[in-house]
């Protein structure tokens, strides 16, 4: 058979974060969420969007999720950005 091994690393994050780490998850899932929602639903009345739009919508979701990332203290997402 071969070496069987883990392919990645994981973290149940649901066991080692505190109650309040978990809130702040939430919170900024939830905001995420919300910006998704409130971005589609203005382009979906729409035949056409522009890419500069959806890549707006794109950004503001990483930054919020970027954000939320550092200031809780650990690293970011990724080690490298996509395409790079």
């Amino acid at each position: 058979m071969g070496i069987v091994a883990a392919m990645t690393e994981t973290e149940d994050v649901t066991t080692n974060s505190d109650d309040a780490d978990a809130k702040a998850h939430e919170a900024v899932i939830d905001e995420a969420l919300r910006l998704i929602d409130t971005g589609l639903s203005d382009l979906m009345h729409r035949e056409l969007v522009s890419t500069d739009e959806v890549s707006d919508l794109l950004l503001d979701v990483r930054m919020l999720l970027t954000a939320a990332e550092m200031a809780a203290g650990s690293g970011p997402l990724v080690e490298a950005p996509v395409g790079a």
